[in-house]
């Protein structure tokens, strides 16, 4: 393929709107990909933490909120639509940051996030906003008891409370590096919270335009992966030390005879999970003891979180961009053409000659590591589609779980692709059952089974999985070698 043949491939923001990376990264942004939503998130706990006042003032913003939402939870019968306008929130899709692997679409703050939050501040957190207890008050709070409500949940309520800001963020920089071409005038719902009329007021800003919706950028330290620094799993692991911690020893001894109650006999992790939980429920003062000891370790969570942001680079900036790159240097990989099968199909075959023989393998690692998040799996293929007619979705959630992708060229063609790490516990179960009830569930004509491993036991145990299930050999079942100690020399995962 000759460089006037070549596609222009587009993935990120730097790539859309003409600018250089390095001076978004000079602005402090992330330069997000405009295909695929990346996961991370905004931690509001590192504006709690920061040393840049107008971080500590947006903290001190959401509080203010959600003290007045506390107020309001007093008025037992709240109109339900009342609940819907103060609670409920869209998805800020636009800063492509979040957990839906394909596109921007997430689910946003529903009524079910709102009346938890509505329940929870007049019945647990009825002094929320007023703590002396710890340093200040935290939004992740509200998520450390009730089931369902997570760090995404939490992570899209800050950026809609915050929104203001990052809208502001985006306008500047666009006025100053952006060409105006790229521009277009946006009015914007929810922008700020106008407490004299009870009320939400829109805004009108100037923004990076794509796809018929304005784009946001979102500063990096703000960012984090995987966890909130304040989130219920740690709560919950940490529970022997929290209740240690509480500094009455009167209440102490209250805590530790009611979770022995509340504990069965020879309990499993599922139980002793339960009475975790029903003891903090008892005594909120457990949270207290908890915030405090995560606002100790406050330069930790900053410290986790840079380094957390700086390994998403380097694999969804460096590593996915130069596969992209790899594809198209070394076949007609984004002129496939034919029925969703046949096009699938061969963009896995591309992938895997360019991971097994062009040092594709390489970009699997980061510092040496293999990625084994299947998640991460999923948005590198879906950057293998940017150039095509066929709509790349993931499965909706029907109770059965989602198959990884959905390829369609209309009602009447419709294939599943499923992605998996040989080292999943569940491999032999997803091949037997899941593939099958995704292709019954969507009306899907063909599947596509890829299974990629990082060492020889992985490679052995996905053959034997496969022998055994007969599918050994079959068209639509593809192994992908991405190892590194059986590679030359000059490919090796550095």
């Amino acid at each position: 393929m000759t460089d006037e043949t070549k596609p222009q491939v587009k993935l990120y923001f730097s790539d859309f709107f003409d600018v250089a990376p390095s001076r978004i990264e000079s602005y402090g942004a992330f330069n997000i990909s405009l295909l695929s939503d990346l996961p991370l998130f905004i931690d509001p706990f590192l504006l709690f933490n920061s040393k840049k006042p107008e971080y500590q003032t947006l903290h001190d913003m959401m509080i203010r909120y959600l003290r007045f939402l506390r107020d309001k939870s007093s008025e037992r019968l709240l109109e339900s639509g009342l609940i819907k306008a103060l609670y409920t929130f869209p998805e800020v899709r636009q800063n492509w940051f979040g957990f839906s692997e394909v596109g921007n679409k997430g689910s946003g703050l529903g009524l079910r996030f709102a009346q938890a939050l509505h329940r929870n501040l007049g019945r647990v957190f009825h002094d929320f906003g007023d703590d002396e207890a710890t340093n200040g008050s935290h939004l992740e709070e509200l998520c450390l008891i009730e089931q369902g409500v997570g760090r995404d949940n939490i992570s899209d309520f800050a950026t809609n409370l915050i929104k203001g800001y990052l809208l502001e963020y985006t306008q500047t920089f666009a006025n100053q590096f952006i060409n105006p071409k790229y521009h277009k005038r946006f009015l914007v719902n929810k922008v700020c919270f106008n407490y004299k009329t009870e009320s939400w007021e829109n805004q009108t800003f100037v923004l990076p335009l794509f796809n018929s919706d304005f784009v946001l950028l979102t500063p990096k330290d703000m960012l984090s992966r995987d966890v909130a620094w304040i989130n219920k799993d740690d709560l919950l692991n940490e529970f022997e030390a929290v209740s240690d911690a509480v500094q009455n020893d009167q209440l102490r001894a209250q805590i530790n005879n009611y979770f022995m109650k509340v504990l069965p006999e020879d309990a499993t992790k599922k139980e002793r999970k339960k009475a975790v939980m029903r003891t903090i429920q008892k005594f909120p003062e457990l949270i207290n003891a908890y915030i405090r000891s995560k606002e100790r370790r406050g330069d930790q969570a900053v410290k986790s979180s840079s380094l957390k942001v700086k390994k998403s680079e380097d694999l969804y900036l460096r590593n996915f961009g130069e596969l992209v790159g790899l594809l198209c240097d070394s076949s007609d990989f984004y002129s496939v053409n034919g029925n969703t099968y046949d096009q699938s199909l061969k963009r896995v075959h591309f992938l895997k000659d360019v991971i097994e023989n062009k040092g594709g393998h390489r970009l699997f690692y980061v510092k040496g590591e293999p990625l084994r998040r299947e998640a991460d799996l999923h948005i590198m293929y879906r950057l293998t589609w940017f150039a095509t007619s066929a709509d790349v979705s993931r499965e909706v959630n029907d109770g059965r779980g989602p198959a990884d992708f959905k390829i369609s060229e209309g009602n009447a063609d419709k294939s599943i692709v499923e992605f998996k790490l040989a080292s999943n516990s569940q491999l032999e179960r997803n091949l037997t059952h899941q593939t099958r009830i995704y292709e019954k569930a969507s009306d899907a004509s063909h599947s596509i089974k890829v299974i990629i491993f990082f060492s020889e036991e992985e490679e052995e145990r996905a053959k034997k999985i496969l022998k055994r299930l007969g599918l050994k050999g079959r068209a639509d079942v593809v192994l992908i070698d991405a190892r590194s100690d059986n590679k030359s020399s000059g490919s090796k995962a550095a």
